[in-house]
């Protein structure tokens, strides 16, 4: 049983990982949230809205993510793109 607990936390882990990953490779242009989660459905990765907002803001409050509203459309998005910093700190 012990065994069978320790593997679900790593594959948990892994998928968290991934998810993270998966997200930053696709921002290197500004997308909104629900453009995000479509491109990575496209991509055969499907993540629920309520794991992919809240990995958005944290990887902001991290630096990793800038972001901005934008009113283009009938209503308000919230854009998310790499930050400039981060880009410098990927091209090392």
């Amino acid at each position: 049983m012990a065994n069978t607990e320790s593997l679900e936390n790593v594959v948990l882990e892994l998928r968290r990982g991934v998810i993270t990953l998966a997200a930053l490779s696709q921002l290197g242009t500004e997308q909104y949230g629900y453009s995000l989660l479509k491109q990575l459905s496209d991509l055969g990765l499907e993540v629920d809205q309520g794991t992919l907002y809240p990995l958005l803001r944290r990887l902001e409050a991290q630096g990793l993510l800038e972001s901005v509203w934008k009113l283009e459309e009938a209503r308000p998005r919230h854009y998310y793109v790499i930050s400039a910093e981060e880009r410098r700190f990927s091209r090392r």
